[in-house]
């Protein structure tokens, strides 16, 4: 009886994620990510923040690629996932990092500014349904309204088109907002902005082409800073709006994309770049398949043609004969991040297994996850992971907390594993995520 007596008294002392966890091997890992990046934190008054490399207590940052707003979104699915309301708290205690901060906010988008703030605040109000986080995202997309700039037939913030910094991207969080926030003059700036993208649009392979900028010398075709990411924003305004012109340009970029495409073997791949990257082929969410795909599915649902999903299933062969993840190849290296590397791979492959039903989707999602699981690397207070963000920078090796190159979109995509492993779905959704829009 007594060893039974103190067998509850540890239990009752555990953390309410520490109990849950015991078995659900997925959720377990997550919660040694969140004590790695938990133990890193900086505390100002009532706020935290994380550094982006806890070596480096000023590698504090606001974008959502890197920073402090993607470990605020991983301490929101943790809550929702474990009921630790200890994660609640830290989740309040960044969006409040952030809130003070918003002032000094002056780039515009989706994954290095105001919109990728504004974002996560909407998902924190959502959990904890405090309206200063709800007020807090009605001034940042107040702060993008402000900047916008008339130019030629639409607008404009700057002159980059892209999802990460650009056009795309600052266009899906307003159709986000609109939605969110029920703020319809957000969808009519949205409107404005995809028909100035489609004046940028070069004429090419019997379609049309996006640089990312004037200044970049180099033309990328895939998602993060290419046509991919342009055209998955106009057949996105499309869904929201039916207004065809937006459909017709997304659908002319396409037809560029697969004029590019090596189609042997009945894989897609696209090239890094151009002029000098067309033998160099990436697999992940930046410049591969993944993210490519995402424009494939989306065209998908707002045409109901089948031949789409043909190209997103080409794309996925392309990536599971490529020898990956126990081969490494030169546009998959040492990299396990959401944007570049294992985890926006498993992803993407649990999400085409949902809408497919095949289980050899499922089947190598979790073979990924194994590999990216044997990578961590213990700490005494968690587990992290070591890799190197740049490709050209191999030597460049660093743990990182945030989303996109580090522990907190790990453990996100750990979360919404072990969600699936218990019949339920992850609650969060970026702009750019046709699979789980919510």
């Amino acid at each position: 009886m007594a060893i039974r007596a103190l067998a509850l008294v540890i239990i009752l002392s555990m953390p309410i994620a520490q109990i849950g966890a015991a078995n659900r091997p997925y959720l377990a890992e997550a919660i040694k990510a969140a004590n790695w990046i938990e133990a890193s934190s900086i505390k100002t008054g009532d706020a935290t923040a994380w550094p982006v490399d806890p070596r480096d207590p000023k590698s504090i940052q606001t974008d959502l690629y890197s920073g402090v707003p993607g470990v605020v979104l991983f301490w929101v699915e943790a809550y929702r996932s474990t009921g630790d309301r200890g994660y609640l708290q830290q989740a309040r205690a960044g969006a409040d990092y952030l809130l003070a901060d918003l002032s000094k906010e002056t780039d515009p988008g989706l994954y290095s500014g105001v919109g990728g703030i504004g974002f996560v605040l909407i998902q924190t109000y959502k959990v904890t349904l405090e309206n200063k986080y709800r007020q807090g995202a009605v001034r940042c997309l107040q702060l993008i309204k402000d900047k916008a700039i008339k130019t030629g037939s639409g607008l404009e913030w700057n002159n980059v088109t892209d999802i990460i910094s650009g056009g795309a991207g600052i266009g899906l969080f307003l159709l986000y907002a609109a939605r969110e926030l029920d703020d319809a003059p957000s969808r009519q700036l949205a409107v404005l902005d995809g028909k100035r993208l489609i004046e940028l649009g070069m004429v090419e392979g019997g379609g049309l082409k996006w640089a990312m900028s004037p200044e970049f010398k180099a033309l990328m075709p895939n998602f993060s800073h290419g046509t991919a990411g342009v055209c998955y924003f106009l057949a996105t305004l499309y869904q929201e709006t039916k207004q065809k012109e937006f459909l017709d340009a997304a659908l002319a970029g396409t037809r560029y994309l697969q004029s590019i495409a090596d189609t042997e073997n009945n894989v897609c791949l696209i090239f890094h770049d151009e002029p000098n990257g067309k033998s160099l082929y990436y697999l992940g969410w930046c410049h591969g398949p993944v993210g490519t795909t995402r424009l494939f599915y989306r065209l998908y649902q707002v045409t109901g043609d089948p031949r789409w999903m043909d190209w997103v299933k080409k794309a996925a062969r392309g990536i599971m004969q490529s020898g990956i993840p126990e081969k490494l190849t030169p546009g998959f290296w040492n990299n396990v991040s959401q944007c570049c590397g294992s985890a926006g791979v498993a992803e993407f492959f649990l999400n085409l297994y949902e809408v497919t039903h095949d289980r050899h989707y499922l089947e190598f999602s979790k073979r990924v996850t194994a590999n990216l699981l044997s990578r961590a690397t213990a700490e005494k207070n968690g587990v992290k992971w070591i890799q190197a963000e740049h490709r050209v920078k191999p030597d460049l090796l660093l743990a990182q907390t945030g989303y996109m190159q580090g522990a907190a979109g790990i453990g996100m995509w750990l979360l919404h594993l072990d969600a699936f492993e218990r019949g339920k779905r992850g609650k969060i959704s970026f702009p750019d995520d046709p699979f789980n829009s919510n």
